[in-house]
């Protein structure tokens, strides 16, 4: 069996600012070694400034989630002198808010290429690292749009709907090699990504979660020694999550598409 080194690795894409940002801090101040992607370079070196000044373990580099050869690449550094990957944050995405024939098709594909694809090359390429890890975990970002479809975020919505679908088949393909995957379904969080986002969801639901409160969460459930055995995939993240997950398991459909209806003045 590998030996390994004492300290746990995350690798967390989207890192550079918003809820992936929060998550390296988090793991980073908790004795993680911490791999923290993203192509904003300029956001990652002042991530890599923090974390040094606060004695963290933190490994930066570019990563275009699209491109399979940069996670070859930087799979490969990162585990280069650590042969272990403890944790896989998928995170990296990309939201554009608007009437869905009025976006233009460009930013309804890059949705698709950065928020689906991204998440699935992502985690085709860290398998075999994952696998030869005792206990790791996938953590993919999901939605709370992925409880139904929601107007005026189609095509966003649609990637988060196709990524819950991505990460129960896995949850069940890969028991067999003890990796765990879930998925964490935030509502609107206060980040860059929902800046000027005007949509009836938002004017109704408001924005009450910070991307601290995404990133505690992801840890105590990737940590916490109940929580981690716990045969649970979802996990809504904040109050208005909770309940409309909930509400979503035990109405009629004809009441969930009421709801939505309401919520997005549609």
């Amino acid at each position: 069996m590998t030996s390994f080194p004492t300290a746990r690795t995350v690798l967390i894409t989207g890192a550079a600012s918003g809820i992936g940002r929060a998550t390296a801090v988090t793991f980073a101040r908790r004795g993680y070694r911490v791999g923290a992607y993203d192509i904003d370079q300029s956001g990652l070196a002042g991530l890599l400034e923090q974390i040094n000044s606060e004695g963290g373990d933190l490994t930066i580099g570019r990563l275009d989630v699209t491109d399979p050869s940069d996670w070859t690449t930087q799979l490969a550094d990162f585990t280069a002198d650590t042969p272990r990957l403890d944790l896989l944050v998928n995170n990296a995405g990309v939201l554009t808010a608007g009437r869905f024939d009025a976006i233009p098709l460009t930013a309804h594909t890059r949705m698709l290429d950065i928020n689906l694809r991204g998440a699935l090359i992502g985690t085709h390429t860290a398998f075999p690292y994952l696998r030869d890890t005792p206990g790791a975990q996938v953590v993919n970002m999901c939605s709370a749009s992925a409880i139904y479809g929601q107007p005026e975020l189609a095509t966003y919505s649609a990637t988060k709907f196709a990524l819950r679908g991505l990460t129960e088949a896995l949850e069940l393909e890969w028991r067999t090699y003890d990796i765990r995957v879930l998925a964490l379904w935030p509502l609107f969080v206060d980040t860059g990504m929902v800046a000027g986002v005007s949509t009836g969801t938002t004017r109704s639901l408001g924005v009450h979660l910070t991307a601290d409160d995404v990133a505690h969460d992801l840890y105590d459930l990737t940590t916490h020694p109940a929580r981690r055995w716990l045969p649970k995939v979802h996990h809504p993240v904040g109050r208005q999550a909770k309940l409309l997950a909930t509400g979503s398991r035990f109405a009629p459909a004809w009441v969930n598409r009421l709801m939505n209806k309401t919520l997005s003045h549609s």
